[in-house]
């Protein structure tokens, strides 16, 4: 999902230069073999003279791809035990290069070995016996080690367009746009004119203690400059920018980047399998004599690296420097080139640390646009290993929502740790360049309807105050309303910080009523923009009036959402409902969060849905008044608010949910008692090259007697759309039951599988699979089928005299899903199955469900 509003931010970038004539980006490709023998030659260094940190490795075929140089430059080929092959190519060359290296005659080192053969083997690999040392080692430069430690960090990520061409340059459109042409500059990473859009930097302070374990992060200053800036939401691109490109620790077993687990070249449990290591050269870095490695993954399409390793030839086998970046052939989605950078140093007290953490990243999602590029820099000073007090340790890490942390410009000079280039020191002026011409206002305002899925009410360059939406829920359709017209709308804290209403009006062609909802939530924490911003304190008071089949209130999204109003089978049995609702959130800093509310509900059944007991008495409503009690814990959770709904960042860490419902009888014409206990349980695991399992498990008990209305559903995916948690095969309503566990598991494996197929790794489509259960009992109390019951519990729903909700047997529901996603980089297809209860009144065995599902 979060990667989905990336997209969507990107796509209102291009947006703005869809206008703008555009040639390929050129490059240099072609294949490395070896003279005498034809047979190619893997792990070929393959970089420009002028600039080394821009370049590449072949892959196990000798193939490589080159962007060609922006200046022309000299392109080296090297390899040890092979003469050095260089060729100079031109300014934006497009060239097919296959090159035939000459070996050498002279004796090798020790450590320099001429492979005799082509075939990578680990055994006697002089090569990987080094890194076996290294991978030893490496706890040494562990800070964790130390009793205590801190250091000063500075971060800036820049956004923005890459390969601007003269062509560009010249064009039309960005004639209109003087400033424009002001802000393209030279980028040495990438050795192309870009063009930034936005950037965001960090000053931060990270402590941390031993014993007991403790660790902040301070952010003591953050400064966001660009195009980002036009959005309510757009704090979105850099929290997004800084999730998928987070800081790297090549020392850890896994490193996760892109939203994926990549496996470390130095990592312990796995490296040695997973790479093929080759030493290439003993050189001097910084002063410092460096054994020179190359790494390629085993299968370039697993997420795995390629690139150089410097390691210290003093016996410590510490690292240097390394140089990262995707393989050739990797099977990562959206990015053309990535590589990072990084530099070690020995501090006085001998412990070795990272002092530079570089990233630059290519994105080529869509080729006939330019291409996007994020930069990072990092760096890591004022290095300190004295005690640290307690009292530290028991400060707020970030300031509450509202509360400014932005520097001035006196701030940034005592903290920047490089000075920023010309086109960023120049965005606020571009910004303000942009929003003065005619027209862009209004492009603006169109560009953030289709991004935000929200219209703003006001006129371009002016405070919003309401915004309209969502927009997707305009037009949509259910078997009562048939089709169903409806006008939301939400107010924002520019017209009050603390106070926020919002509601919408809809109306049913079919059945010719009004539905409607209004909400009016006082926030005791000033908002920046929305009430959904963390933490949350607040108190909001609702009413409601709509129908709804069971199933919708179990939807991730939106009920009206058109895209899930396409069913797989007739939802007939639904019920109009009016609500009245007082609910309080508190959200504590470490993402405890309590929410407490009182409802009162009132039911009518509609469709071919009725109320009717045993004895055959009509029942026109059924009215609850209740009182819930939520407690959610989500360690480590980071997210993103957009006008929706909130995202989240990260899905390393568990989420917990207890919640507690108390129905009370004769309060206010509450019809029944009733206590509804409901636990869940979320949580992803990381399996490195072989993808990631998500599990969410649910488990849940109705205790009291109730009739099947407040009894326990099935959460039944009844559209085309594939939903986390709920069941793809199961009816609506089709199980009752007054005890229940559920577990969802999904395996994505990342391409696991068909990257080992010869003619489906090209494609690189991913392979996932699923499996779903349920489990549920109903007591003799709340079974209508058992003698006693006949008074007052109700007939379980029919249709046409035959039932379609059941008592579950001793076997658990079970279905299983095997699906195939990343096929154009955006859609997953599954298909499910059903495994028993297939005798079931229209019990489907097979069916299809489709997503349209982002991931790089």
């Amino acid at each position: 999902m979060l990667l989905k509003l990336y997209h969507r931010y990107v796509s209102l970038f291009l947006v703005l230069m869809c206008f703008v004539p555009h040639s390929l980006n050129a490059q240099v490709r072609g294949r490395v073999t070896d003279a005498d023998t034809g047979e190619p030659i893997p792990a070929v260094n393959v970089y420009y003279g002028k600039q080394k940190t821009v370049g590449t490795t072949t892959n196990d075929k000798g193939r490589y791809t080159l962007q060609a140089p922006d200046k022309g430059d000299t392109l080296v080929f090297s390899y040890v035990g092979y003469q050095t092959y260089k060729i100079y190519i031109k300014a934006g060359e497009k060239k097919t290069l296959n090159v035939k290296l000459q070996g050498l005659d002279r004796e090798l080192s020790e450590l320099l070995v001429k492979p005799k053969k082509r075939r990578y083997s680990r055994k006697d690999n002089p090569a990987v016996e080094l890194m076996r040392k290294v991978i030893a080692a490496k706890e040494k430069s562990d800070l964790k080690q130390n009793d205590y430690y801190r250091y000063d960090k500075y971060q800036r990520i820049t956004f923005g367009f890459n390969n601007i061409t003269q062509h560009f340059i010249d064009s039309s459109f960005l004639r209109k746009f003087p400033l424009l042409v002001k802000q393209v500059e030279y980028c040495p990473q990438t050795q192309t004119n870009i063009l930034p859009l936005t950037y965001n930097e960090t000053s931060s302070e990270h402590i941390y203690r031993k014993q007991p374990e403790a660790e902040r992060n301070f952010i003591r200053g953050t400064n966001s400059e660009g195009v980002n800036e036009l959005f309510a939401t757009g704090d979105i691109v850099n929290v997004v920018l800084q999730r998928f490109f987070a800081d790297v620790n090549i020392y850890d077993n896994s490193i996760n980047l892109l939203e994926r687990y990549f496996t470390s070249p130095l990592s312990s449990t796995n490296a040695i399998s997973f790479y093929q290591y080759y030493i290439m050269d003993t050189l001097d870095v910084e002063g410092d004599k460096c054994i020179e490695l190359s790494f390629i993954p085993q299968n370039p399409q697993d997420f795995g690296f390629s690139g150089r390793l410097w390691v210290l030839d003093d016996g410590t086998y510490q690292v240097k420097r390394c140089l990262v970046n995707l393989p050739l052939r990797s099977s990562v989605n959206f990015i053309s080139n990535l590589v990072i950078e990084q530099d070690f140093s020995t501090l006085p007290n001998g412990q070795r640390v990272l002092v530079k953490d570089n990233m630059i990243a290519e994105l080529g999602a869509l080729k006939k646009y330019h291409n996007m590029m994020v930069k990072r820099t990092t760096a890591y000073t004022g290095f300190d290993f004295a005690p640290i007090s307690s009292e530290r340790f028991d400060q707020r890490e970030q300031p509450r929502e509202g509360t400014p942390v932005i520097k001035d410009e006196n701030f940034w000079a005592q903290h920047r740790t490089d000075t920023l280039t010309r086109s960023e020191a120049g965005m606020s002026t571009m910004v303000q360049d942009m929003t003065r011409k005619k027209g862009f206002g209004w492009i603006i305002w169109i560009v953030r309807a289709f991004v935000e899925n929200y219209v703003e009410t006001s006129p371009p360059g002016k405070k919003n105050y309401v915004d309209f939406g969502p927009v997707n829920t305009v037009v949509s359709s259910n078997f009562i309303d048939k089709v169903r017209f409806r006008a939301s709308a939400q107010t924002t804290a520019n017209l009050s910080p603390h106070l926020f209403l919002k509601g919408y009006a809809a109306y049913g062609v079919r059945d010719k009523k009004w539905k409607y909802e209004g909400e009016v939530e006082y926030s005791f924490l000033k908002k920046q923009y929305s009430p959904e911003e963390f933490p949350r304190n607040s108190i909001a008071v609702s009413t409601r009036y709509d129908v709804m089949a069971p199933s919708d209130a179990m939807l991730p999204t939106d009920k009206d959402n058109v895209f899930t109003s396409l069913k797989t089978q007739t939802i007939d049995q639904m019920s109009y409902f009016r609500q009245y609702n007082i609910r309080y959130v508190y959200e504590f800093d470490n993402h405890f969060g309590i929410t407490a509310q009182l409802r009162h509900i009132t039911q009518n059944p509609t469709g071919t849905l009725f109320y009717r007991t045993v004895s055959g008495q009509t029942v026109p409503e059924l009215t609850q008044s209740e009182a819930t009690l939520s407690l959610r814990y989500a360690p480590g959770e980071k997210v993103v608010v957009t006008k929706q709904r909130r995202h989240p960042v990260n899905h390393n860490y568990p989420i917990y949910t207890l919640m507690h419902t108390t129905g009370f009888k004769d309060v206010l014409g509450g019809d029944y008692a009733s206590n509804y206990t409901e636990l869940s349980v979320t949580k992803r695991f990381w399996l490195n090259s072989c993808g990631r399992i998500d599990i969410y498990g649910r488990a849940g008990a109705q205790w009291n007697r109730v009739p099947f209305p407040l009894l326990i559903t099935p959460a039944a995916n009844n559209s085309y759309i594939i939903q986390r948690g709920m069941f793809n095969m199961i009816n609506n309503m089709e199980f009752m039951n007054d005890r229940f566990v559920s577990l969802d598991v999904q395996w994505d494996l990342s391409g696991k599988l068909f990257n080992r197929i010869p003619l489906l790794k090209h494609l690189k489509w991913r392979e996932v699979i699923g499996f779903k259960t349920l489990y549920g009992t109903l007591t003799d109390k709340n079974n209508p089928f058992k003698q006693g019951n006949q008074s007052d519990l109700f007939e379980f729903p029919s249709r046409n005299g035959q039932p379609t909700s059941f008592v579950m047997g001793d076997t658990p529901y079970m279905e299983l899903n095997v699906g195939i996603h990343n096929i154009f980089k955006i859609l997953r297809v599954d298909y499910v199955r059903r495994l028993n209860y297939l005798n079931a009144p229209n019990a489907k065995k097979n069916g299809v469900r489709f997503v349209l599902q982002f991931d790089f």
